[in-house]
């Protein structure tokens, strides 16, 4: 596909629909932003939404010499509220050369993106910023509805994660420890539909399509009792949401103290969880523990009728669980 063209100031730069052909250029700018290069089925895993009817949505930006200095992208999705089923998309990788930041290719992506999203008849976007694109995403008309909290619960324990993560040879042997642990717990490979909706609110839509997808991110589902939980390890054990055939507060207890003694066992130093407020499992758990404000939830509406400040979301529908 032919690119766009445009001079930002002095330089002059070539902005091309991202595809899978663009996966290399991808991985190669990911290694420039961050030190380390991801694997090239993950990133195809990722940006192969098919089952939406659209995939690679986004734009990768060329210097005149054709290397990738620039990528903004978004994750098409479904969302549902009451009976209502839309089409959105979870702004999700943004990316930019050490080199050739501050000159304005964040702006340009970012508008180039969202025009194509209109395009592809995508109701709205959404996501969860970080404080460097937080500030340009609210200059192109992004709006605020809320802030995510996480729960960070501290795990008195040999840092066993920690330490078999800076070895290499020591990661396999690591994660065939927690497969071991974790079998008479584990229930699936695929995750939890989404308890946000559960609480009648809106949220992502997590049918089976769905969850497949989300399979390109390693997480398993294991049972507690009559409780579902959706858990990735990854710097301390991870919560990404929960499924509870009873809600009542003795049973949460149950379930968080047998989690904490799973966490001991995997030597994770710690139990993480998000979740927007006003949820259920928010009430749960900031009855208990302390939490933080960590992302601003924001929208990009393109006219949907869907009240935006009625979604919520939980870890587990952040593209990085």
């Amino acid at each position: 596909m032919e690119g766009i063209a445009d001079n930002l100031g002095s330089e002059e730069y070539t902005f091309e629909r991202f595809d899978r052909g663009k996966l290399n250029d991808l991985a190669t700018l990911y290694y420039s932003v961050y030190g380390c290069k991801p694997q090239i089925n993950y990133l195809f895993k990722k940006y192969d939404t098919i089952y939406t009817g659209l995939q690679y949505i986004g734009y990768v930006a060329y210097d005149r010499e054709g290397e990738p200095v620039a990528f903004y992208g978004v994750i098409p999705c479904f969302v549902k509220y009451n009976d209502q089923i839309v089409l959105a998309a979870q702004s999700a990788d943004t990316m930019t050369h050490p080199g050739y930041r501050y000159k304005g290719l964040f702006e340009k992506l970012a508008t180039i993106t969202f025009d194509l999203c209109r395009a592809s008849d995508i109701a709205f976007v959404f996501g969860f910023p970080n404080q460097n694109s937080y500030y340009g995403l609210l200059k192109l008309g992004w709006k605020m509805t809320e802030t995510m909290e996480m729960f960070c619960l501290t795990v008195t324990t040999f840092p066993l994660e920690s330490f078999c993560s800076k070895i290499k040879w020591f990661k396999s042997i690591y994660r065939h420890y927690v497969d071991s642990i974790l079998q008479k717990y584990f229930f699936s490979r695929e995750g939890l539909p989404n308890s946000s909706i559960s609480d009648n609110y809106g949220g992502i839509y997590r049918d089976k399509e769905y969850l497949r997808y989300k399979t390109y991110s390693p997480s398993r589902v294991i049972r507690i009792g009559k409780a579902m939980v959706w858990i990735k390890i990854k710097n301390g054990l991870v919560i990404g949401d929960v499924d509870m055939a009873n809600w009542g507060e003795k049973e949460f207890d149950l379930m968080m103290g047998q989690i904490k003694r799973i966490a001991r066992w995997l030597g994770t130093s710690q139990i993480l969880f998000q979740t927007s407020p006003g949820t259920t499992l928010h009430t749960l758990f900031a009855k208990r523990f302390p939490n933080t404000a960590t992302f601003p939830i924001l929208f990009l509406d393109f006219g949907t009728n869907i009240p935006l400040s009625r979604l919520k979301f939980t870890f587990a529908d952040i593209d990085v669980f």
